[in-house]
């Protein structure tokens, strides 16, 4: 369990429902370039949250807001609780009437160093929304520490060390009892599965081009 009042039920509802009556009430999405592309509607709905978000938080429960990050970092934006707790929050938008995609999250290396410290959280802020008579309507904002998705719907992409993904934006499972410690040797159970797969990969290329060697020295 995450020791902070942010999580408690009650708080985290009013932070969500704050969350999305905020990004309602925004006129930029009716903008029709804004609506016709996914990449323009994530980049709106993070300047705006960088902006406004601390407005959403009830009083005395968040300090030292920043939104200031350069673009490959791990957070969008970050704040402290009055427990000297650290959240890092990683903005995604899902546009619920698309079939499928699958959201980047985090390198596995990245955040393993990160979560040495117990303070330390990386949240996934969820925006979800369809587009109806020419508008944007968001209809659920939802605040996830990672280790309160379940590992059904995650998986690993081959980038780096690996890359925490969402396996399906229009599947997202939650269990807000989930220990970070269970979650993070889940995570090292799936990297044992992992590593042995990529090095199969990377033999078989390496056979490969074994190959085109051959081919190339005798002409």
């Amino acid at each position: 369990m995450i020791n902070s009042s942010l999580f408690d039920v009650t708080i985290l509802q009013r932070i969500q429902d704050n969350l999305l009556d905020l990004l309602n009430s925004c006129n930029d999405f009716e903008n029709a370039r804004i609506i016709s592309s996914p990449r323009a509607v994530g980049d709106a709905v993070q300047e705006i949250l960088g902006e406004r978000m601390s407005e959403c938080f009830p009083k005395g429960t968040i300090k030292d807001f920043s939104d200031s990050f350069a673009r490959r970092a791990m957070a969008d934006v970050a704040f402290m609780d009055f427990q000297e707790n650290y959240f890092i929050v990683d903005i995604k938008t899902h546009n619920r009437d698309t079939d499928f995609n699958m959201p980047n999250l985090t390198s596995v290396e990245r955040l393993s160093r990160f979560y040495e410290d117990d303070k330390n959280f990386f949240v996934i802020l969820l925006a979800e929304y369809k587009i109806l008579n020419g508008k944007i309507k968001f209809d659920a904002v939802r605040l996830i520490p990672i280790e309160h998705l379940k590992w059904d719907c995650l998986t690993i992409g081959a980038l780096g060390w690996g890359q925490i993904q969402i396996a399906n934006a229009r599947i997202v499972n939650i269990d807000r009892t989930q220990s970070r410690k269970n979650w993070m040797l889940q995570l090292c159970d799936v990297m044992d599965l992992f590593y042995p797969k990529e090095i199969a990969k990377i033999e078989k290329r390496m056979n490969y081009f074994a190959k085109v060697r051959a081919f190339w020295q005798i002409r």
